[in-house]
């Protein structure tokens, strides 16, 4: 397994097709599936040579807090179908290589358990607006006692996009796949996420810039808003002292399809957050290059999703630690060949 593109064709021939196209899939046409990547190839990198790149450093700050290198893990949900136990072994190999993990409200086990898996890696928790706020607040309370350092709030699924493949192939969760952080909060009320990707939405579709402000009320922890593609909407998150980050994605392209490219509205949202807000992209990273490219266009840090499923899918921990491995490897690669010996990019 040389590159990720082995690791994903590996899991085409291996997973079901329902799982696959579960994982691999995208809204409607998954035209933005597609973009997510091939924006990526459009552009080019300027390298600049005779420099001393004998000795570099990939490491950064997140929020204040020290990663090893600036890729890290989006939160994505239902790893048990691709792995037994899949987000304990990926928390696990974050951990151990100084990786953020942004661990997903639909992980397969509870957000506790990851972290005692692995209690010293970083954690980010990934959250809906629950229609219920006493159910929304519980959540919060977990995560803050489990020890998660910030809560990323996705804002692009007030409903749940439709996605072709879903649909015609019925997918359903397998019987002993549960959602813990939806099961153990349940109060008769709240659905169980079981339905989740087949018309059953988490959010509350009248989630809005108030409830942001709400959210900020109720806890001390950072919120990193995950999927803002525009520079309006970065320009009023400034408006929210609570706000801290922005996570630049599109859902991986399962929300609305014909959306820009993560890495095309990666810039404006720099140019609109300044120096008042970290920026960070999702979608469509699978080489060093592309890793190198979001941080030239100022990203703090790139995070990758359907990648890690499928290191999972190949051999679960030792495979998400070989693609994590082997990105790492490509971006310390790309940088020497392009003349930088540290992360403080600044232009392609």
């Amino acid at each position: 397994m040389v590159c990720v593109d082995d690791f994903e064709e590996f899991s085409r021939k291996h997973l079901s097709k329902a799982t696959w196209e579960f994982f691999s899939g995208g809204a409607a046409e998954c035209q933005t599936v597609s973009e997510n990547r091939n924006a990526f190839k459009r552009l080019r990198l300027r390298p600049r040579f005779l420099r001393d790149v004998s000795h570099r450093d990939l490491s950064t700050t997140l929020l204040g807090e020290r990663v090893e290198f600036p890729i890290g893990v989006s939160p994505t949900g239902l790893k048990d179908i691709a792995w037994p136990q899949g987000d304990i072994y990926v928390a696990k190999v974050a951990a151990e290589m100084g990786a953020c993990m942004a661990v997903s409200t639909f992980s397969n086990s509870s957000a506790e358990d990851i972290m005692a898996a692995s209690p010293h890696g970083l954690k980010w928790f990934q959250m809906y607006f629950m229609p219920n706020k006493v159910f929304t607040q519980r959540l919060i309370q977990k995560v803050e006692r489990a020890g998660y350092k910030a809560l990323v709030v996705t804002v692009d699924l007030p409903i749940v996009g439709k996605r072709y493949s879903d649909i015609r192939n019925k997918f359903q969760l397998p019987s002993h796949v549960t959602v813990p952080n939806l099961l153990a909060l349940k109060d008769g009320s709240e659905q169980d996420g079981r339905n989740y990707g087949m018309g059953g939405s988490p959010q509350d579709p009248s989630f809005s810039w108030k409830d942001i402000d709400w959210l900020s009320s109720i806890t001390n922890l950072p919120i990193i808003l995950k999927g803002i593609l525009t520079a309006e909407d970065a320009g009023i998150a400034l408006d929210h002292p609570g706000v801290k980050g922005i996570l630049v994605s599109n859902h991986g392209g399962r929300q609305l399809d014909g959306v820009p490219a993560t890495i095309e509205a990666l810039p404006e949202i720099v140019g609109a957050a300044g120096d008042k807000l970290e920026v960070y992209l999702d979608g469509g990273v699978r080489t060093g290059t592309d890793a190198l490219k979001a941080l030239a266009l100022g990203a703090r840090a790139v995070f990758l999703g359907r990648p890690v499923i499928w290191g999972l899918t190949f051999s679960g921990e030792e495979g998400v630690r070989q693609v994590m491995k082997i990105l790492r490897d490509e971006l310390d690669l790309a940088m020497a060949l392009s003349g930088l010996y540290n992360k403080c990019i600044t232009s392609v």
